[in-house]
Parts: C-alpha cells; sequence; structure tokens
C-alpha cells in the first residue's frame, strides 16, 4: 500500500523556521527580563553628626529611581525623598522627634516605565539606627580661654543640634547631659608632653607653670557608649604670654622716660640755681670794703 505525500518541504527552509520561532523567544524572554529584572538598591549606609543625618546607598540610578521609607520599631512607614535619582535620602526631621528611638529604612527600586504601578516594588532593608547610641560626636570648639598666674581656665562651646523642643534647638550638653564629657589635652608650648584633665561641665581651670605659654585642645566623649565614644579633636590653640608683656611695655618705657626726663631737668634746675647762687657769693666777696 503507498504512503501518502505532501508537499516536500525543503531542509533549509525547515532551519530558517526554526531559526525566527528561536530568535521570537529570545526576543520575548529578553523583553520580559527588561520590565521585571530592577536593579534593587544595596550597601544602605546611615552618616550621622550631631544628629544630622543622611540616609546613603548605591547604585546611581540609570533607567530607574528610587522612593525611601523610614519608621520607629513600633511606628508606621514614612515616604521620604519620593522617585529620587540621588543616592542619598536627609532623614534627620524625623529621627529627631525622639533620638533614643530605634529607626529602621528602606528604598524601593522603581522602573521608570512602572513608576505609580499599584504592585510593590522591590526594596532593600537598612540595619537599625539608635541615634542617640550611635551618632558621631562633631568637632567642638574652644570658645574662649585665659591664663593668669599659675591657672589656665578652658571654656568650651558646646554644638547644637537640630532637635528640637518647644521650638528650641537644643545642644549637646541639652540631650545628652551629665553623658557628654569634654577632656582637654594641654601641654607646655616647650615640651611635647601631653596631660589631661577631664570634665562633665563645659569649664576647666587647671594649674600651670606662671610665665610659661601653654598649648591644648579639647574632644568631647561619652564614655557610656560601645562605640563612637570620642569627637575628632578641636584646633590647637595656645596661650602668650610675651603678648602680655609686649603690650605693657610701651607703658613702662614711656613712664621710665618721663621719670628720667622729669629727673634731668630737675637736676638741671638745680644745678643752675646753685652756680648762680655760688657767682653770687663770689661777687660780693670781690667787691673792696667801704671805708666810713
Amino acid at each position: 500500500m503507498a504512503t501518502p505525500t505532501g508537499p516536500r518541504v525543503p531542509c533549509y527552509e525547515a532551519a530558517v523556521a526554526r531559526a525566527l520561532l528561536f530568535g521570537w523567544v529570545l526576543v520575548r524572554v529578553a523583553g520580559a527580563t527588561g520590565t521585571t529584572d530592577v536593579v534593587v538598591a544595596y550597601n544602605l549606609t546611615w552618616k550621622s553628626t550631631n544628629f544630622k543625618t543622611i540616609l546613603e546607598w548605591e547604585p546611581k540610578p540609570i533607567n530607574h529611581v528610587y522612593t525611601v521609607q523610614i519608621s520607629s520599631r513600633l511606628g508606621n512607614w514614612k515616604n521620604k525623598c519620593f522617585y529620587t535619582t540621588d543616592t542619598e535620602c536627609d532623614v534627620t526631621d524625623e529621627i529627631v522627634k525622639n533620638v533614643k528611638e530605634t529607626y529602621l529604612a528602606r528604598v524601593f527600586s522603581y522602573p521608570l516605565d512602572a513608576i505609580g504601578s499599584t504592585g510593590e516594588p522591590p526594596f532593600t532593608n537598612s540595619l537599625e539606627f539608635t541615634p542617640y547610641l550611635e551618632t558621631n560626636l562633631g568637632q567642638p570648639t574652644i570658645r574662649s580661654f585665659e591664663q593668669v598666674g599659675t591657672e589656665l581656665n578652658v571654656t568650651v562651646q558646646d554644638a547644637r543640634t537640630l532637635v528640637r523642643v518647644s521650638g528650641t534647638f537644643l545642644s549637646l550638653r541639652d540631650v545628652f547631659g551629665k553623658d557628654l564629657n569634654y577632656i582637654l589635652y594641654y601641654w607646655r608650648a616647650s615640651s611635647t608632653g601631653k596631660k589631661k584633665a577631664t570634665t562633665n561641665t563645659n569649664e576647666f581651670l587647671i594649674d600651670v607653670d606662671e610665665g610659661e605659654n601653654y598649648c591644648f585642645n579639647v574632644q568631647a566623649v561619652i564614655a557610656s557608649r560601645r562605640a563612637n565614644q570620642k569627637s575628632p579633636e578641636s584646633p590647637i590653640e595656645c596661650t602668650s604670654q610675651e603678648k602680655v608683656l609686649s603690650t605693657e611695655m610701651p607703658f613702662i618705657v614711656v613712664a621710665v622716660m618721663l621719670v628720667v626726663i622729669i629727673f634731668i631737668i630737675v637736676l638741671s634746675v638745680s644745678l643752675y640755681k646753685c652756680r648762680k647762687a655760688r657767682a653770687g657769693r663770689s661777687g660780693k666777696e670781690s667787691l673792696p670794703l667801704n671805708v666810713a
């Protein structure tokens, strides 16, 4: 019995058909990958100094944007930095509401062609952050200093923060209270040996050698912390006893010169009167006696 035969398809046509079908499948897969494979944020990092707090992450966006959310442990998520192309977000206004609270942030990645869609985009969570324990202490400032005799007085200026109570911005001292200490490092200007003193106020009053110049700087410290205990050291300041002497010296010199001039004038006048009196007596003695 003969087998029915249909129109024969050449081998090259079949190969082309298979190649076209395979290419179509690749295009579909690539298109699907392009719409669903979103670059998510990574390396989320808290950067905070004196409670000024920035959340940073990577990478720089190409075909997508970011939105940040932040929440306390028991709070609700709040949106920050909507649809941004930046890789940082200032969250200070949220964390200063309660700096002893612990916060968590997350960064959403939105493809440009999917902004406003109803589905939840992929996101990355940050580590937890407690401002009171983790914010870095900024470099302190020496407000004033004075060396009188054997006493050196140094006053530290408390930095202002963005923490507010009843509309008033608080200082570091207001926030940390007695937890905030200052260390004073001081040394004679002619020496390299350092000494240190610590106070939980803003004032230092230390004994020094009279007539010696001293250099010093200060550092903020919170000893109760496990990490981020110390701030950078302040710029170095130095006393200058020579400056005090140099300002007084002109007055001393002028006073001495006046005394010398007055002494010379008085001496000259006295000598002149003595010579005149002596000359008068000599003239009288040289006159002949009158005969009656």
